[in-house]
């Protein structure tokens, strides 16, 4: 019987043979295949969509004038809960890699992108546009920079409260006084500088190398090689669920300011996602000494009336000092500020902004030039402050 099945299982099919050998490698190799396979899967998911269903998901998950998904209470009973996802890559001495170059070695350049040859029935165009400022019935010039009023507010009060700006003080101490955070840490930014992308393409990332927490890193290391104190916080408050971070970051923002009482800003990260019809989406782009720059939008918010927004005048006087130093320093970056009656948890600091780092369109390499200089700036904005108080 023994020669019986050994001739039995010599003379079997092949196929046979090289399935035993495939499952004996599957089950070896499925830790490593594990990740891929997610990738594949997810993959798949997005091809299935009915033409359109994918933009449409983006579009209502995030218009290009801000998300309308908006939680800025805690839920009942949840104040001291964690948020979904806290992930911090960075070690404890606060010493972080160089994202801008991908974290490679000293010397090292990263591989540039190349646009891959994208089918026709995917490709949708990208147009580049300077959103500089333009004199509408809703952008006023201040001095050197623009605000886009999208409240009820008169224009003549906007003005007289922005010409008295406000630098929040700083303290003589090693404490951290600047706040970064990201609601939406996940949003992330085009592979390619191309004049077309693949609409099959997801803008979500939660690998904090290639997501806001990366346009943070920069913006926190230039304002800490000045010598002002960072927190920079890298939860995830938008994932696994998109509902319900703001409900999240308002918990950790929180946390933060208790810990610290010493923290006079405090700044939301996000990139912005812009789509006209017809698939086209905009990238909002200065260019600066021959480089590209995602254009900056600074987010004030104006109390509704509901007296939920107690503070809203004094960010936007720091708003207002904060666009008029960038445009000094690089001039065409910031795209107007947008004024509105929304919250964006602004309630919990006198110095609470929301930042929008250019669109989907644009690169995390622009915006990553952007948060340079928008840290630096921000930076001799607040030395400046103490020193002239």
């Amino acid at each position: 019987m023994r020669r019986g099945k050994k001739r039995r299982i010599g003379k079997a099919p092949a196929w046979i043979a090289a399935a035993l050998l495939a499952g004996a490698a599957a089950v070896s190799l499925a830790p490593l295949l594990a990740p891929a396979l997610s990738q594949a899967a997810l993959f798949s998911a997005v091809l299935a969509m009915p033409e359109g269903a994918f933009s449409a998901l983006l579009s209502g998950l995030r218009e290009g004038s801000g998300a309308p998904l908006e939680a800025v209470s805690p839920l009942p009973g949840q104040e001291d809960r964690k948020p979904e996802v806290s992930s911090v890559p960075f070690p404890e001495s606060g010493e972080e890699p160089d994202l801008r170059t991908g974290g490679l070695p000293e010397g090292a350049k990263p591989l540039p992108y190349i646009a891959p040859d994208i089918p026709e029935e995917y490709r949708r165009p990208v147009l580049q546009e300077d959103f500089s400022g333009a004199a509408t019935h809703a952008a006023i010039p201040i001095g050197n920079y623009w605000l886009r009023n999208d409240t009820e507010l008169a224009r003549e009060e906007i003005e007289r409260l922005l010409q008295a700006p406000r630098i929040p003080a700083l303290s003589d101490t090693a404490e951290p006084q600047v706040l970064i955070y990201h609601t939406h840490a996940t949003e992330s930014f085009a592979p390619y500088d191309s004049d077309s992308y693949d609409n099959r393409y997801n803008w979500r990332s939660t690998d904090n190398n290639n997501n806001m927490v990366a346009v943070g890193a920069v913006m926190a290391r230039a304002l800490r090689s000045r010598g002002i104190g960072v927190v920079h916080d890298t939860s995830q408050h938008d994932y696994p669920s998109y509902n319900g971070s703001y409900a999240n970051s308002y918990r950790s923002i929180k946390r933060y300011l208790e810990q610290y009482p010493t923290i006079k800003v405090v700044l939301d990260l996000h990139r912005d996602a812009i789509e006209r019809e017809g698939g086209l989406i905009v990238k909002p782009t200065a260019e600066i000494g021959g480089e590209k720059y995602a254009q900056l939008m600074i987010v004030s918010n104006c109390d509704d009336g509901t007296g939920l927004l107690p503070n809203w005048r004094e960010n936007l006087r720091f708003a207002g000092a904060f666009c008029a130093r960038i445009e000094r320093e690089y001039p065409g970056l910031t795209r107007p500020i947008l004024f509105s009656c929304r919250k964006y948890n602004q309630q919990l600091s006198t110095g609470a902004l929301l930042l929008e780092f250019g669109s989907h369109a644009n690169t995390l390499e622009e915006a990553k030039r952007t948060a340079e200089a928008a840290g630096s700036a921000l930076a001799g904005l607040l030395l400046e402050g103490k020193s002239n108080p």
